[in-house]
């Protein structure tokens, strides 16, 4: 069937105009944030309901056409990148909050609503969805499950799947699944739910999602801390978390920050110059709390950790200091930067990004290092900045020659070579440094099982 025949039989399974195939739309949709691939889908395509994604599917099936699912698009391994002919479908009208419960305190999503839009609902019914990022504002939970998103949170409330009680997906033959019925405890042989979440649309489609949410945290104060080198991190870290409980432990590099100084729109947190910052959150529910941070905030100045630091006195000033971690993805995204999403065990941190600094800095002295991450989960962000006098292809390609040696290092210390990301096609061919080859074989199994003709999402995670 040739191309213009595919696309008018996919039209009637769509409402009026919501199968789009001008220029702009395929280059829009057809990519994430990713700039490793060209787009080239076929075509968009905006299911409204379930029934229309299943027919979808059953229409690839039949013709046998890939399909991509499209999100938020705010991915960072290319997982949602259409690049070969494949149908892209995008869940922007799938967007509705369907049901709240207040005593089990779970929402009922569709996979187009965005991560504030769920943030803002539970607020507004008093209660916190925690799984939060820098790109909340454009994300989509289908996307967040897919991917299994993280974020700066995750020291306290963990990743995406700690907070999906029940799925609804469309598998890559066509059926309808119900998952786990957000129960609490059901313990009826496998949870194909947590299959689902992580996979990046390989095995079906979410098309309906029962998120659980939190009691509100109280007085959310945050602190950013210089410290002399890196290696002085980690005894803060572990200073506050055996005094507080810590909703976030992030850190960044003194290149970090100034790269989002000369922006000239957030202030800086104090005048003292330091290699790194640690930024820690907490509740200063009451005031022996906020006193239990400062004691411990002295100790660690008296243990020559740290050189300086401030705490938050109001919610603007929490916002200002979170912004000097949450701008930097978005700032340096003007340098097109080559990024590597890795973790390893908390304690194996500092050993852990001294090799990686040593490597980058030995291959490529030229190149300028920025790190910053989730530290207190063990997840570390490696983002090395295009030269001006390279093109994109030139530094991608140079960079690429090293990645085999820091995945060697993952390896190494038993990390993941995507801590938050996902898989996509960015890392796919190095999947075998954090994955065994039976572990591989096992999960190309299980896609087989739910998508037998190979439909769903295809080259991404694994090559076929």
């Amino acid at each position: 069937m040739t191309r213009d025949a595919l696309i008018e039989s996919l039209k009637p399974l769509l409402d009026a105009g919501k199968l789009l195939t001008d220029a702009d739309s395929l280059d829009t949709y057809g990519k994430d944030w990713t700039k490793h691939f060209a787009p080239a889908p076929l075509a968009i395509a905006f299911p409204k309901s379930t029934e229309q994604v299943q027919a979808i599917v059953r229409w690839a099936n039949e013709h046998k056409v890939a399909l991509v699912p499209s999100g938020g698009r705010t991915g960072l391994s290319a997982a949602a990148v259409a690049a070969n002919g494949e149908v892209v479908v995008a869940f922007d009208y799938m967007n509705k909050v369907l049901e709240f419960n207040e005593f089990d305190r779970t929402v009922v999503c569709q996979p187009g609503v965005i991560t504030k839009q769920l943030q803002t609902f539970a607020e507004e019914h008093g209660l916190y969805y925690p799984v939060d990022f820098a790109s909340s504002g454009s994300s989509q939970i289908g996307g967040n499950i897919g991917t299994n998103a993280g974020g700066i949170k995750v020291i306290r409330y963990g990743m995406t799947r700690n907070w999906v009680a029940g799925l609804k997906v469309v598998t890559g033959k066509g059926d309808l699944l119900e998952l786990n019925k957000d129960l609490i405890k059901n313990a009826t042989g496998y949870d194909l739910r947590q299959l689902f979440i992580g996979a990046e649309g390989t095995l079906g489609f979410v098309v309906e999602a029962t998120m659980r949410l939190e009691r509100t945290p109280k007085n959310l104060t945050a602190m950013v801390l210089g410290t002399p080198d890196f290696d002085s991190i980690m005894p803060v870290l572990h200073a506050f978390q055996n005094k507080l409980d810590l909703t976030a432990f992030e850190f960044f590099s003194d290149k970090a920050l100034a790269k989002i100084m000369a922006r000239g729109d957030v202030p800086p947190a104090f005048e003292t110059d330091c290699p790194f910052y640690a930024l820690l959150e907490f509740e200063a529910s009451t005031e022996e709390v906020a006193n239990e941070a400062l004691a411990t905030f002295e100790h660690c100045v008296e243990q020559g950790w740290v050189l300086d630091g401030v705490m938050s006195q109001s919610e603007q000033q929490l916002q200002n200091l979170w912004k000097l971690r949450e701008y930097i993805s978005e700032t340096i995204s003007h340098w097109t930067p080559y990024k590597n999403d890795i973790s390893v065990t908390v304690g194996k941190v500092p050993a852990f990004l001294k090799d990686i600094d040593d490597i980058v800095a030995a291959n490529y002295p030229d190149f300028e290092v920025v790190w910053f991450g989730h530290i207190g989960d063990g997840n570390l962000h490696l983002n090395i900045l295009k030269p001006e006098n390279l093109t994109k292809d030139e530094f991608f390609a140079k960079c690429a020659t090293v990645n085999k040696w820091v995945f060697e290092t993952v390896q190494k210390y038993n990390g993941s070579i995507s801590a938050e990301h996902g898989v996509g096609m960015t890392k796919r061919d190095y999947l075998g440094y954090s994955r065994s080859e039976a572990e591989i074989g096992y999960m190309k199994a299980v896609k087989a099982v739910f998508d037998p003709n190979g439909i769903m999402n295809p080259g991404k995670i694994f090559t076929e």
